[in-house]
């Protein structure tokens, strides 16, 4: 480690993370990075760096400090005046001229960097990097100019001194004003990197951890072909992906558990006549059909995302460029996440709409709160001025330019940029509730409108119409009881799996594939099946929109929803994670795309045509074998052995035999490299046989609302038997009662996971008396419920670590 004094001009490899006093938090990073990851495997161009010192000889050079005192002296602390004064700065730097020695060597090192590379003037990235930017409480992202595809010593020397310039931008001024530092108490120092050619590659953002959760264990990333500005600016609607870090060191499992192809309307490339600076262009029909990266570049930039973290001891942000000559993969920036690692690890806080509204746009949440106001839609950068503080800014894009304002909204919403963009990290940072890439806030919002927009719904947020009334709830998870029987929770959206990972619960008790096919996959899985037999064009056209890039549909399902299923398997990994086959009722799944042609209507399809009785009938036998291919290909390819499959409404112990049979013929048999498989003990037959049940499965899960309706005789569906339907009638909790212990007198298993523990406290001690083994809630109802489970076991003196009488 070099830790350097006044020399003005220094190898990146020659700086580390000790020198940010010197050359800047970007650069002391890059320089960190060069020699102290290069050697395993984690790729970062070279480069040089002008130190704080060159910037300050520059300074004293040219006289500047007392003219930048007498300038910054006659602020009044309003916005208009604060931009007068960077454009009064930024113009007296560019007068100025770097000092004979300075200007040699920059020279120097640029014709020494051609030498190493082979190639004459190459082309480099010059980027700003302040010696108070990248700290741990704060970015200081894309406060101050980088400029691309510099090539030759004049443009380099012309593009270093409009880096000085930039450390006084609007925005760079404003942000300083929000942190509290003060104007000239940074320097700046200048990197210059070679540049990756990922003008005819694709580049983008990665962050170590969930942008918007915090979740530890995901790396994210946005992407989009070109060069990374349009990402880092949120000028585009990037594809997106997301990685499971603990799988990653098992090289037979891609733990690829989210993949968005974005829009990608625009990408940044080097300018037409094949000079220095860059150009913007419409990207073509094929890429935005396409993704950017193929899985396994997914995986390496998330092996290097944990190498990065690791190194640095936190959470990180960092740029990465694809180079489309090579194909290979760079690092070209690591900083510091900066807002979820200040989040305490044991408070937690939710939010919750309280009424509903029209949806007028949805697009990727920033955040977890929900703020409501009046819109101010402000379609182009020259009216900024007109925006209204409080107000709800509406624009296409906000990007660092628009800090000024960005800090008196109540909340933002645009219709470009992506979770990991600029504009994401600023308002995160600001802590103000952003809804981003929507791609048409600006046309359905009128300007005036009372809108709330909300963030509490996952990874997905959404601009209501109105003024909703929300809720905020706190609770401090170290404070929350432990207890014997293990509490799970119930979970149906892929979208709002990471918000959870906070609570102390013991896995997934119960995952809802249906709910994963419906709002992910959208297609009725026997119309992927079987595309010949849909004959509606409407139908036709929208599964062809949806199974773009994939040449056969069937496998747009089975990833599709294998991916769907990852993220739910992922927060409590190696945690069980129940996932139970489809459920959907023929009307159900008639109402899926496609789904017309293959379902017949029925009279009462809550006890019709569904559960298991579907999965060897050839009305949907091929239907099955996608989703038995989707569980393989979680556990098998995706790595999530956690996975448990559930088979619900079985009606008879032939039926069980069918279904694993079915199961079996698709590889999923029972015991095979650790499946186990449980039943829905929802049906009356499924209690009086529980024994005989128990020797073919590995558990049960009580579905309670199922079972009250059959043991009651009530339709759960009729309004008009309503006051009839209750989980705890004598006879529902006679059946539970002998489930429980059918389970155990066969040596199996028994949770339940129906919604009455949720609703009903009593119903969940009386569960703990009985020896449930686990309970699965809702997770908005998981705090509230588990101190009365950790109290009814007190009542019943069963301490946590136990296990219930005749079962081990």
């Amino acid at each position: 480690m070099i830790t350097v004094n006044n020399e003005n001009v220094l190898w990146l490899e020659d700086v580390g993370i000790k020198d940010v006093a010197h050359v800047g938090g970007k650069n002391a990073s890059l320089g960190e990075m060069l020699h102290s990851l290069s050697a395993e495997g984690v790729s970062v161009p070279g480069g040089f760096a002008l130190t704080a010192s060159a910037y300050r000889e520059f300074i004293v050079a040219n006289d500047m400090a007392p003219k930048l005192e007498r300038i910054l002296a006659t602020k009044d602390g309003s916005d208009t005046h604060w931009r007068a004064i960077g454009t009064k700065i930024r113009e007296l730097i560019l007068t100025g001229v770097f000092p004979a020695e300075i200007s040699q060597q920059i020279r120097s090192f640029y014709r020494e960097l051609g030498v190493r590379t082979g190639q004459q003037d190459p082309a480099v990235a010059v980027r700003s990097s302040a010696t108070a930017e990248d700290l741990p409480d704060a970015s200081f992202a894309g406060q101050q100019e980088t400029f691309l595809n510099v090539r030759g010593e004049q443009q380099l020397v012309d593009a270093c001194l409009r880096c000085y310039a930039s450390l006084f931008t609007d925005r760079a001024i404003s942000y300083r004003e929000i942190m509290n530092y003060g104007q000239l108490e940074v320097a700046l120092s200048v990197g210059v990197q070679l540049m990756v050619r990922s003008d005819v590659g694709a580049a983008g953002v990665m962050f170590s951890i969930d942008t918007e959760t915090g979740f530890p264990r995901a790396a994210v990333i946005s992407a989009n072909w070109g060069l990374g500005e349009t990402v880092v600016l949120g000028m585009v609607n990037p594809d997106k992906y997301g990685v499971f870090k603990p799988l990653l060191a098992n090289a037979a499992f891609s733990p690829v558990i989210e993949k968005t192809l974005g829009s990608k309307a625009r990408k940044l490339t080097y300018s037409a006549d094949g000079g220095a600076g860059t150009l913007m262009v419409d990207t073509s029909e094929a890429e935005r059909a396409s993704f950017c990266l193929d899985d396994g570049e997914v995986l390496q930039l998330g092996r290097w995302a944990i190498q990065i973290e690791n190194h640095y001891g936190r959470p990180m942000d960092m740029e990465w460029a694809k180079d489309g000559v090579s194909g290979e993969l760079f690092i070209v920036q690591a900083r510091p996440e900066t807002v979820q690692a200040r989040k305490s690890g044991t408070m937690m806080s939710t939010h919750r709409l309280t009424e509903e509204g029209r949806m007028l746009a949805e697009g990727a949440a920033v955040g977890d709160s929900i703020a409501s106001g009046t819109a101010c839609v402000i379609k182009s950068a020259a009216d900024i001025g007109s925006f209204v503080d409080g107000s709800v800014l509406v624009a296409e894009q906000t990007d660092p330019d628009w800090v000024p304002v960005m800090k008196r909204a109540r909340a933002i919403v645009t219709d470009k940029g992506g979770a990991t963009s600029h504009a994401a990290i600023v308002s995160r940072e600001l802590g103000i509730t952003a809804v981003v890439g929507t791609t048409n806030a600006t046309s359905v919002i009128a300007d005036g409108a009372a809108i709330t927009v909300s963030c509490a719904a996952g990874d997905t947020g959404h601009v209501y119409e109105g003024l909703l009334a929300h809720a905020q709830d706190d609770v401090d998870l170290g404070e929350m009881p432990a207890t014997r029987t293990d509490v799970m929770l119930n979970m149906a959206s892929p979208s709002e799996a990471f918000k959870w990972w906070r609570l102390p619960a013991k896995g997934i008790g119960l995952a809802r594939m249906e709910f994963v096919i419906n709002d992910m996959v959208q297609v009725h899985p026997m119309a992927l099946a079987h595309p010949e037999r849909v004959s509606d064009p409407g139908d036709q056209a929208r599964i062809k929109e949806l199974t773009r890039g994939f040449d056969d549909p069937e496998d747009y399902f089975v990833h599709t929803l294998a991916r769907g299923l990852a993220k739910l398997a992922a927060p409590f990994f190696p945690a069980p994670a129940v996932v139970r086959f489809s459920d959907f009722k023929t009307n159900e799944y008639a109402h899926l795309v496609g789904g017309s042609a293959f379902e017949e209507q029925e009279s009462n399809p809550m006890i019709g045509f569904r559960g298991s009785s579907r999965y060897y009938d050839p009305r949907y036998r091929d239907g099955f074998d996608l989703e038995c291919r989707a569980i393989t290909r979680l556990r098998n390819h995706c790595g999530f052995r956690n996975a448990i499959v559930m088979v619900p409404f079985c009606r008879t112990l032939r039926e069980a035999d069918r279904v694993l049979a079915v199961m079996a013929e698709n590889g999923l048999v029972r015991g095979k490299d650790g499946l186990k498989v449980y039943m829905m003990c929802e049906i009356p037959a499924n209690v009086v046989l529980a024994q005989k049940f128990a020797a073919k499965f590995d558990g049960f899960s009580i579905g309670s609302n199922d079972l009250t309706q059959l043991v009651l005789g009530v339709d759960r569906d009729a309004a008009a038997l309503a006051p009839l339907f209750d989980e705890r009638d004598e006879a529902v909790l006679a059946m539970i009662s002998a489930a429980v212990a059918g389970a155990h007198a066969g040596g199996i298993h028994i949770g339940i996971c129906g919604q009455g523990p949720s609703n009903h406290p009593d119903f969940a001690q009386f569960l703990v008396r009985e020896g449930i083994d686990s309970i699965s809630l809702n997770p908005d109802s998981f705090l509230r419920t588990v101190p009365v489970i950790a109290a009814a076991e007190a009542a019943a003196n069963i301490t946590a670590g136990t296990v219930p009488s005749g079962h081990d």
